[in-house]
């Protein structure tokens, strides 16, 4: 039996929970999306979107909070579609982190006020 066939028949097994886990975890494995960068010193070294200095998460967490991607666009004049697509791509690879920023991000908030 080859390593796939071996592979297939472990998924088979699998819960749908488990499943939808593995599909995360074989989209981490490919390569990374595109349009979205690091650097240091720039919104504390903060996944962001390239050509700006938008964060990922803050993307995200707009959406989470009803906001269309048409009021994202016109929010964000610079941005285009294909940015926000890049976003999502990133936010479905990096989940983990970009929800770890949400919450810290919203503890600050709810600290200051």
């Amino acid at each position: 039996m080859s390593r796939l066939e071996t592979v297939r028949n472990l998924i088979a097994e699998l819960s749908p929970v488990e499943k939808a886990e593995a599909m995360r975890w074989l989209a981490s494995a490919g390569p990374e999306p595109q349009g979205v960068e690091r650097t240091r010193g720039v919104c504390g070294g903060d996944a962001c979107l390239l050509r700006t200095r938008i964060p990922v998460w803050v993307l995200v967490r707009a959406r989470q909070l009803g906001c269309s991607e048409s009021n994202l666009l016109d929010a964000y004049p610079s941005l285009r579609h294909e940015d926000l697509r890049n976003a999502w791509a990133y936010y479905e690879v990096h989940r983990e982190e970009i929800d770890g920023l949400v919450e810290e991000n919203e503890q600050e908030n709810e600290r200051e006020q």
